[in-house]
């Protein structure tokens, strides 16, 4: 089989990369994968890339590297015929958490093979539209707190400890929102105070928090958590409960979460808040989120999700 490959060599440990390239290329030579590389540079646009690829022809694009590496080629891949196939070396790895996919550096073998012998589905995908911006999602969109959060967690979590002092005065200054949503078609709207919206299409979203156990990227619909009611003590607490549980451990949601299921999800928000797409900030205030039902092929774990059951109406090939 010929396949396109995305190595990004900033992903995880990039001191490892040199070496960890050299391993993928003999698994996958191995599992009789034949690669063109791309090696990954700041300026290059992967999902033209992964576009260019697919309208060439190529059956597989293959992404070695972190979850913003995978989810950009994989918007260059949305509707197309060529299925994506991951190779998680990030540092949180939720797609592959969300898929199936072993997620061990040290072993790269076992995510190969499942190039070759894993279930190739078609999932869903999302799409949030704030005024002229428009981006598609894999795992979630936020509006509200985690967005305002995001930019100073993420350089933590990647060693920069100067942003803590960042992330304490945006926590401590952050008030609720009267939020407003329609789903669907429905006339009546949901009405809530809560500092935090999330559209989920994946269990995981962010610094590996589990949003839910049980959301399906297959079931062609959106999972909508309004975080009413919760204080801010409320919320680190849900969040530390997610970060800290074992990797097969469900997460418990508060019973004051509430929870939505819609393919259409209008929010508006008073005063505004800011929104947010598998970690890319796209503004303030309101936004439509839309499903795009079984419109990206991917290769997943054979024998589904630990902690996410696919569901069985998911849209299964034979490799």
């Amino acid at each position: 089989m010929k396949a396109k490959l995305i190595f990004n060599p900033a992903a995880g440990n990039p001191a490892e990369s040199a070496a960890q390239l050299v391993e993928l290329l003999r698994h996958l030579q191995a599992q009789q994968i034949q690669v063109e590389v791309v090696l990954v540079q700041p300026e290059y646009r992967l999902h033209a890339i992964a576009r260019s690829a697919a309208r060439a022809g190529a059956k597989m694009v293959i992404v070695s590297g972190g979850d913003g590496t995978i989810e950009n080629v994989a918007l260059g891949l949305v509707g197309s015929q060529t299925t994506l196939g991951i190779i998680p070396t990030g540092t949180r790895n939720n797609l592959a958490r969300s898929l199936g996919i072993p997620t061990d550096t040290r072993n790269l073998a076992d995510a190969v093979a499942l190039l070759r012998k894993g279930r190739r589905l078609k999932i869903d995908v999302g799409q949030v539209r704030h005024r002229k911006a428009s981006r598609c999602f894999l795992e979630a969109g936020a509006i509200g707190l985690a967005s305002a959060l995001y930019p100073s967690s993420d350089d933590i979590q990647h060693g920069d400890l100067g942003k803590i002092a960042e992330f304490i005065s945006t926590l401590v200054s952050a008030v609720p929102s009267e939020i407003r949503l329609r789903l669907d078609h429905h006339r009546k709207e949901v009405v809530a105070h809560a500092h935090l919206v999330i559209v989920a299409n994946m269990p995981f979203m962010g610094a590996n928090f589990q949003i839910a156990p049980d959301v399906l990227f297959d079931d062609r619909y959106l999972d909508v958590f309004v975080y009413s009611d919760l204080s801010k003590r409320d919320l680190i607490g849900q969040a530390m409960q997610s970060l800290t549980a074992a990797p097969e451990a469900d997460v418990v949601l508060n019973d004051r979460i509430q929870r939505f299921r819609a393919k259409t999800i209008t929010i508006r928000t008073n005063p505004a808040m800011p929104v947010m797409a598998d970690g890319v900030f796209l503004g303030e205030g309101s936004v439509t989120v839309m499903l795009h039902p079984h419109r990206l092929r991917v290769m997943a774990g054979l024998a589904g999700v630990a902690t996410t059951p696919t569901s069985a109406a998911v849209a299964q090939e034979t490799v």
